[in-house]
């Protein structure tokens, strides 16, 4: 019998560094787990430097019984800081790693898993700092699913955008991005930058940010949650 939904999170890990400006990926984890998520979108996964190696050690991670989506290169958890994690029952089917437009070098994330709910394509991001740049990297993600196969898909991550984003939903144009809830600074969040879009084949509860400690102080950002279904046909 299939489970009726499942648990997404998006989560910019700051490299695991903290607001106290220490480095702590068990604190991190420690976070991602209270979430209760299945599938896990990162951002900030990955030192600056390279060769990048994860900010949150691959031993570590699968202690914990999560699985490394393969994007990663060498000692890098994800693909330009994206990185996904899933829980065992969680399949990757097919994986892309995207370039995106930009003054900085950007990138996003795709999957295509088998989940509880059954097929769900999953795109994780962190867009640019600049609102110009953000839109044409949200055009580029539009053009770079417009030839793919039809699928119920999730957009998530760290979209940078501290207003309603009403110009970025309009240039993704195949999802609709979810109403925001504050998730930045964590300490005191005021601006929503953390956000997740949908396919109109799903249904989700309203997006939710964790911040219960050690949430305001593992990150600058809190993460944010919601539990994701399937549309009645």
């Amino acid at each position: 019998m299939k489970a009726s939904s499942v648990r997404i999170a998006s989560y910019n890990l700051q490299k695991c560094v903290g607001l106290d400006l220490r480095r702590n990926p068990r604190r991190s984890l420690e976070v991602l787990e209270a979430t209760g998520a299945v599938i896990a979108v990162l951002q900030e996964a990955d030192k600056r430097l390279a060769p990048r190696p994860a900010a949150l050690p691959h031993d570590m991670i699968q202690a914990e019984g999560w699985q490394i989506a393969p994007f990663g290169k060498g000692p890098s958890l994800g693909w330009h800081g994206n990185a996904l994690l899933l829980r065992p029952g969680i399949e990757v089917l097919h994986h892309a790693r995207l370039d995106l437009p930009g003054l900085e070098p950007r990138g996003a994330i795709l999957a295509e898993l088998g989940t509880p709910i059954g097929p769900l394509r999953v795109i994780g991001v962190h867009l640019g700092l600049v609102a110009r740049w953000r839109r044409l990297q949200c055009a580029a993600l539009r053009r770079a699913v417009e030839p793919l196969a039809k699928m119920p898909t999730l957009i998530a991550g760290d979209f940078n955008a501290w207003g309603p984003a009403r110009d970025l939903d309009a240039e993704l144009g195949f999802l609709d991005l979810l109403p925001g809830v504050p998730s930045f600074p964590a300490a005191r969040p005021v601006a929503p930058l953390d956000r997740m879009g949908i396919t109109r084949d799903l249904r989700a509860t309203p997006l939710h940010a964790l911040s219960a400690q050690p949430a305001r102080i593992a990150s600058d950002h809190l993460p944010v949650c919601l539990d994701l279904s399937l549309r009645a046909a």
